[in-house]
C-alpha cells in the first residue's frame, strides 16, 4: 500500500510501476562517497516512501543563510497571497521567465499547489529575478511532501544555499546565461561531433545551447528527472552538466545522418528528451553522463566566473533579445587573406563562448604590415586572447588559438619563456580540417588538480589588486591548478626575438622564425597532436585576429 500522505497531490492513474515501493525502506549510510555511489545506482529510486525520507534528510542538511522562510511561513502567507482566485487560474511569478509546471502526473490539486509556492516563494525571494527551473523542482518536491507548507520550506532551502562552493539553481538572468556559456564551453569540449552537427545546422548555436536546462527541468520525463535529480541533490550542479552532455551525445548518435534543419533543431531536441524512453533508460543516461571525464568543479567555477564577468562587460546582466551570436562574423565586414567566411565561422564555432559574442578584428597581416615579428608583437600586444593563421607556399592553412596577450613573453627578461592557459588549441584547416586541445582535456589521468586549500598563487607584480574575485583567481585552466608530471604538458605559447613557439615537450607544434619567412611542425606533448601541415614549410601569408567587442565599433 502506498504510504499515508505522501500521494495526495499525485494522479495514481498516471504513475507507472517505477515509482511503487519495490526498494529498500531504510538508509542508514553517512559517508558522503557511500551516498554518492548510492544515489547513481538509484538505491533510493524504486521506493517511493524512502526517496521521500532522503530528500527531506539531504536538503535538510543543506547549509542555508541564517533566515531561511520555513513550513510556519507559508502557513502565514498563503491565504494572503493567493486570496479568492482559484488555483487553476494563479499566474506564475515572472522569474519562472513563462516556463510551464510540468505535470509530473499531479493532480488537479498538485498542479495548483505548484503555483501557489511559487508564489509565496517569489514574496519571499524578492532577490530571485529568474529562475526557469524551479517550477519542476518544485512539481517533483511536491510528490515527496506531506503538504504544501513542507514542499514550500524545501524549495527556499534549495535557494538559500549559502554555501560559496556549493551552487544549486540559477537565481539571476546572469548567472543563467553565463551557465548557458558554459555549457556550451563544455560541448565544444566533451562532445565535438555533437558541436560540430549544431554549428552546421544552426543559425546561432548558442540558441540550441541556452535551452540545455530546458532538456532537464520540463522535457525529460518524470521517472528520469527523479534519477538525475537523486544526484543532484548529492553531488550538486555539475551533475546538471554532466546529464545534458549525455542527452547531446544520444542525440547525436540517434539523428547523425539524417536531415536536420537550423529552425527546428531546438525543438527536434527536446522532443528527443520528452520521447528519451524509446532511445536509452535512466540508468544507461547516468552512465553516459558519469563516464564523462569532466573538469573539476574549480575549474568549472572560474570558467562560470569568466563568462559571467564577459557577460557583465558587456552590459547583458538582464533578459533581452539575443545577437545571432554565431553570425559575429559577418560576410560584408570581413576579410582575410587566408581564411573564408565560413572557414572563420568554424574557428569561431571552437572559441570560449565569452569570446564568441565578440566580433573577428584584423590585428596583423604581413601582407599590410610587413614579415617582421617585432611588427608581430607591436601590433597584437594589448589584445588578449588572439588567433594566429599561417598560410604556407603550399597552400596548407594552419593556426593557432592563444589565450594570452603576447605581452607576456617580457616577463622572461628576453629569454624564450612558455606561459598561456589550457583553453590554447592549433588546429589545420586544408587540406582537412583537424583541431588539438591542450592534451589534459582529453587525457584527465595525466593529472590531479591541485586541492581548493591550495593557496593562490601570487599575482604578478605589474597587474594591480583588484576587488573583483574574477581577477583575484588564477585563470580558468592554469597550468598551476594541476599536478602536472612535467612542464612539457603545459607548454602552451612563447616569444622571443628570433622566434615564435606554440606548444612544446618532446617536439613544437608550431616554431616560425623571426622574418616570419619559414616554419615547422611536429608533434608537442601540450596538444599531443600530428604535424599541422608540412613539417618543414615555407610562408606565404600570416595574420593575428583579436577579438572585438561589437559595441565598442
Amino acid at each position: 500500500m502506498d504510504p499515508p500522505g505522501y500521494n495526495c497531490f499525485v494522479d495514481r492513474d498516471k504513475m507507472d510501476a517505477a515509482v511503487q515501493d519495490l526498494g529498500p525502506k531504510e538508509l542508514s549510510c553517512t559517508e558522503l562517497q557511500e551516498l554518492k555511489q548510492l544515489a547513481r545506482q538509484g538505491y533510493w529510486a524504486r521506493s517511493y516512501a524512502l526517496r521521500g525520507k532522503v530528500y527531506q534528510r539531504l536538503i535538510r542538511d543543506i547549509p542555508c543563510r541564517a533566515v531561511t522562510p520555513d513550513a510556519s511561513v507559508y502557513s502565514d502567507i498563503v491565504g494572503k497571497i493567493v486570496g479568492k482566485h482559484s488555483t487553476s487560474s494563479l499566474p506564475l511569478p515572472e522569474f519562472v521567465d513563462n516556463t510551464q509546471v510540468p505535470s509530473y502526473c499531479l493532480n488537479t490539486r498538485g498542479e495548483g499547489a505548484v503555483r501557489k509556492i511559487l508564489l509565496c516563494i517569489a514574496n519571499q525571494f524578492p532577490d530571485v529575478s529568474f529562475c526557469p527551473a524551479l517550477p519542476a523542482v518544485v512539481a517533483l518536491l511536491l510528490h515527496y511532501s506531506t503538504d504544501e507548507a513542507q514542499c514550500f520550506e524545501n524549495a527556499c532551502r534549495i535557494l538559500a544555499c549559502n554555501d560559496p562552493g556549493r551552487k544549486l539553481v540559477d537565481q539571476s538572468f546572469l548567472a543563467f546565461e553565463s551557465s548557458c556559456m558554459t555549457f556550451g564551453d563544455l560541448v565544444n569540449k566533451y562532445c565535438q561531433a555533437a558541436h560540430k552537427l549544431m554549428v552546421a545546422v544552426s543559425e546561432d548555436v548558442l540558441q540550441v545551447y541556452a535551452d540545455w536546462q530546458r532538456w532537464l527541468f520540463g522535457e525529460l520525463p518524470l521517472g528520469y528527472f527523479a534519477r538525475v535529480f537523486d544526484v543532484f541533490l548529492v553531488e550538486g550542479y555539475k551533475v546538471l552538466y554532466r546529464v545534458a552532455l549525455a542527452i547531446l551525445k544520444f542525440f547525436h548518435k540517434v539523428r547523425a545522418g539524417q536531415p536536420l534543419e537550423s529552425d527546428s533543431v531546438k525543438q527536434d531536441i527536446r522532443t528527443f528528451v520528452r520521447d528519451i524512453a524509446k532511445t536509452v533508460s535512466p540508468e544507461k543516461l547516468l552512465e553516459k553522463a558519469f563516464a564523462i571525464r569532466l573538469f573539476s568543479r574549480k575549474e568549472i567555477q572560474l570558467l562560470q566566473m569568466a563568462n559571467e564577468k564577459a557577460l557583465k562587460q558587456k552590459g547583458i546582466t538582464v533578459k533581452q533579445k539575443r545577437q545571432f551570436v554565431h553570425l559575429a562574423v559577418h560576410a560584408e565586414n570581413f576579410h582575410s587573406e587566408i581564411v573564408s567566411v565560413k572557414e572563420m565561422r568554424d574557428i569561431w564555432s571552437w572559441v570560449p563562448e565569452r569570446f564568441a559574442l565578440c566580433q573577428p578584428l584584423l590585428l596583423f597581416s604581413s601582407l599590410q604590415h610587413g614579415y617582421s615579428l617585432t611588427r608581430f608583437y607591436f601590433q597584437c600586444e594589448g589584445h588578449e586572447p588572439t588567433l594566429l593563421l599561417i598560410k604556407t607556399t603550399q597552400k596548407e592553412v594552419c593556426g593557432a588559438y592563444l589565450s594570452t596577450d603576447w605581452s607576456e613573453r617580457n616577463k622572461f627578461g628576453g629569454k624564450v619563456g612558455f606561459f598561456g592557459t589550457g583553453e590554447c588549441f592549433v588546429f589545420r584547416l586544408q587540406p582537412e580540417v583537424q583541431r588539438y586541445e591542450w592534451v589534459v582535456i582529453k587525457h584527465p589521468e595525466l593529472t590531479k588538480p591541485v586541492p581548493l586549500e591550495a593557496p593562490a598563487a601570487p599575482s604578478l607584480p605589474c597587474r594591480p589588486v583588484s576587488s573583483d574575485p574574477a581577477d583575484r583567481l588564477s585563470p580558468f585552466l592554469a597550468a598551476r591548478h594541476f599536478n602536472l608530471p612535467s612542464k612539457t604538458e603545459s607548454m602552451f605559447m612563447a616569444g622571443g626575438n628570433d622566434c615564435l613557439i606554440i606548444g612544446g615537450g618532446g617536439g613544437q607544434a608550431l616554431y616560425i622564425d623571426g622574418d616570419l619567412n619559414r616554419g615547422r611542425t611536429g608533434h608537442c606533448d601540450t596538444f599531443n597532436n600530428q604535424p599541422l601541415c608540412s613539417e618543414n614549410f615555407l610562408i606565404s601569408a600570416v595574420e593575428a585576429w583579436g577579438f572585438q567587442d561589437p559595441d565598442t565599433q
